[in-house]
């Protein structure tokens, strides 16, 4: 080995050596700082009286809670209502009080190799049924007033692999999702931009949309600089004009204007099913026989748990009916007014699991829509873009600081096997029962694991159970 090699050796051993004493010292002045940080708090924690401490804040904060206090915070700040995205963390009744039986010896279960039919017919009694493959629906996201042009594409495409629909929400039309999609919900709602009949006609079903369970029928207005030219041009905007949806469908203020709406929607699409949406409340029967008696093939009905961009907190967590209670009290009032044979229902809110959306499927649902987790699943792991330092919306939104960063093809990719995935889930579930087809799953395979659950969805109690 020559002089020169050996010393560059030399060098380069040395500066390792440098660099990790230098690692070392660093670790070890961090653990000295902790030590010295933890010990000094703690010791204020258990030497101060209670006012004077730190542990009167943390009993406080755990005590009201910490995003009640941080909302608070918010409010105190701004000076008006604040907004809150992806719904809310209330604790209404959900799915999870339910279980379902095992098919054994009494009945027994269905061979692993039988073929579970998923499909399922919306709007039967229509001139043009909507025929999907799988009873799970991406439920009603808007471009440029919500989502980006790419992630709509995204969930798009991703539905359209697994034979499913997705929903135009309450945005303007896209030439390029109706591309995309196989199946796609045209959502007739209460914004002019929304009352294309046009692109109504290149659609598979019509939505009217009178509510959602996130805001009920309120309305609200997007400021215009903060929307795109290319969206406020769709939207049909003036200059300065703020995108605005109203608290009622413009021009509806009765059943028989209702009724004439939907009659001028099914003619204007020579047929297609058309839906109404609402927010499940206490009068939800109310509400639904203005509905059936409006004439409409579908009913849409969004629980508590439903969330949308942008709503108060206080209506999404002191407002409406859980979605668990909506759906069969839905179901059973169709029953009731003898139209379940031609009136199909679409549930949706809070609904995360294969689980939750079999349950909503045997209480009496023909589908289940699903938003929020649809978002999640066409972002999966492209949420590292974002994260730790932005939310992961900003890869969604159309005003998204990360938007351009999204990939479409990849999150239509993940959408696309997180429903496959759930579907899978569920057919296993259906063999497990000794059935054969999802639309098979009723009441009659659930018990409830608590009283308050068997109350409100009519499903024997596991502690009533007496041995005969």
């Amino acid at each position: 080995m020559t002089a020169e090699p050996f010393w560059i050796l030399v060098l380069c051993l040395a500066a390792v050596t440098l660099a990790a004493i230098a690692i070392l010292a660093m670790l070890l002045l961090l653990r000295w700082v902790f030590g010295l940080s933890f010990r000094m708090i703690l010791g204020r924690l258990m030497v101060e009286q209670s006012e004077d401490s730190l542990l009167e804040v943390m009993v406080s904060m755990a005590r009201a809670k910490f995003i009640p206090v941080v909302e608070n915070s918010l409010r105190a700040e701004n000076r008006k209502a604040i907004g809150r995205p992806l719904g809310g963390p209330s604790a209404f009744p959900d799915f999870s009080g339910l279980a379902f039986n095992f098919a054994q010896l009494s009945t027994l279960p269905t061979p692993h190799d039988v073929p579970i039919d998923t499909a399922v017919v919306l709007g039967k009694r229509s001139r043009k049924p909507l025929k999907l493959d799988i009873p799970i629906i991406v439920s009603g996201m808007a471009y440029g007033v919500g989502l980006s042009e790419a992630a709509k594409l995204a969930l798009a495409k991703g539905a359209a692999q697994v034979g499913t629909a997705t929903n135009t929400g309450e945005g303007p039309f896209l030439k390029s999702e109706r591309e995309a999609a196989r199946f796609l919900i045209y959502q007739y709602g209460r914004s002019a931009w929304t009352h294309n009949l046009d692109a109504a006609k290149e659609c598979d079903m019509v939505e009217i949309q009178v509510g959602q369970g996130a805001r009920g029928g309120i309305g609200r207005s997007r400021k215009h600089d903060l929307l795109s030219p290319r969206v406020k041009a769709l939207l049909g905007l003036a200059e300065g004009e703020d995108a605005v949806a109203h608290a009622r469908l413009p021009g509806i203020t009765s059943s028989r204007q209702l009724a004439r709406l939907v009659k001028e929607l099914r003619d204007a699409t020579d047929g297609l099913p058309i839906a109404i949406k609402i927010a499940a409340g206490w009068t939800l029967e109310e509400d639904l026989k203005v509905a059936i008696d409006s004439g409409v093939d579908v009913v849409t009905v969004d629980g508590s748990q439903g969330a949308t961009r942008d709503s108060i907190p206080a209506l999404m967590d002191d407002f409406g009916l859980p979605t668990i209670a909506a759906v069969r009290r839905t179901h059973d009032f169709l029953i009731s007014q003898k139209v379940r044979d031609r009136v199909s229902v679409i549930v949706s809110g809070g609904l995360r699991t294969p689980g939750d959306f079999l349950k909503a499927l045997a209480l009496g649902a023909d589908a289940v829509a699903i938003g929020t987790m649809a978002l999640f699943a066409v972002s999966h792991t492209q949420i590292l873009k974002a994260l730790p330092f932005e939310p992961p919306t900003q890869l969604v939104y159309d005003a998204g600081s990360l938007s351009h960063k999204f990939d479409v093809e990849k999150g239509a990719l993940y959408l696309a096997n997180f429903l496959s995935s759930c579907v899978d889930e569920m057919r296993e579930c259906v063999r497990a029962l000794g059935k054969t087809a999802l639309s098979e799953v009723g009441r009659e395979d659930m018990y409830a694991l608590d009283e308050r659950t068997a109350k409100i969805t009519g499903v024997p109690f596991i502690g009533d159970f007496v041995y005969r």
